[in-house]
């Protein structure tokens, strides 16, 4: 049985978990804005096909769906790109703005189906790996550690190894399990290319935690 965490312990351990809550989901939801264009050498791939304009007019239908938040036109037309357009870029983007859609109307098992969908069946390796991101963060916020950790444990490019380390540190963290959370995102910060931002989120985790990655040694 797991030792209890003293008061300081807790109390780091609550404030990540609020950071989660608050920043957690938005931060992983801008990544998708950058990493897509992992997958853009797909659009030339199917520019040449006729079907392209039919996933495009499909993929606008289902947009304006989303912002309108009309669930039933939004279902059809993610249905409809699913059962004819699968192997699209159109439908992979569209997997990933549903799943975003029924996260944020509170229907948390509709928006990990679609992950689900997404990380069985695109054929892009970067889409592949933001929905497994997404839906790590989706368990783990469950309280299903193992199943995240699991997951994380999956096949990713390498472009995604820094992202996958940090997601692991706050999954360790989030049990308690600091020094386990330490290594990853040590990790993290070493894979993370230091002219972005995102190292430095790595980094005050890290500092949280006595750690200092930049400098001399690290102090516990």
């Amino acid at each position: 049985m797991a030792t209890p965490l003293d008061l300081e312990e807790q109390e780091q351990l609550d404030q990540l978990k609020h950071f989660w809550k608050q920043y957690g989901n938005a931060i992983t939801w801008a990544l998708i804005v950058v990493l897509s264009g992992f997958a853009s050498w797909n659009f030339y791939q199917y520019w040449q096909r006729g079907k392209v304009a039919q996933a495009s007019a499909l993929f606008e239908e289902l947009d304006k769906s989303v912002k309108l938040g009309d669930t039933a036109r939004v279902e059809r037309a993610l249905s409809d790109l699913q059962s004819g357009f699968e192997s699209t870029v159109y439908t992979q983007q569209a997997g990933l703005q549903v799943s975003k859609f029924y996260y944020d109307a509170g229907n948390a098992d509709s928006s990990k189906k679609v992950l689900t969908w997404l990380i069985d069946k695109s054929a892009d390796s970067g889409y592949q790996s933001i929905a497994k991101l997404r839906l790590s963060g989706l368990l783990a916020e469950e309280g299903a550690y193992v199943d995240a950790l699991k997951l994380l444990d999956s096949s990713f490019p390498t472009e995604f190894h820094g992202l996958v380390q940090d997601r692991k540190g706050d999954i360790f963290r989030m049990q308690g399990k600091n020094a386990e959370a330490i290594v990853a995102y040590k990790e993290a910060f070493k894979l993370t290319d230091d002219r972005t931002e995102y190292r430095r989120l790595v980094e005050v985790k890290l500092n949280s935690l006595g750690v200092n990655p930049v400098g001399d040694g690290s102090s516990q």
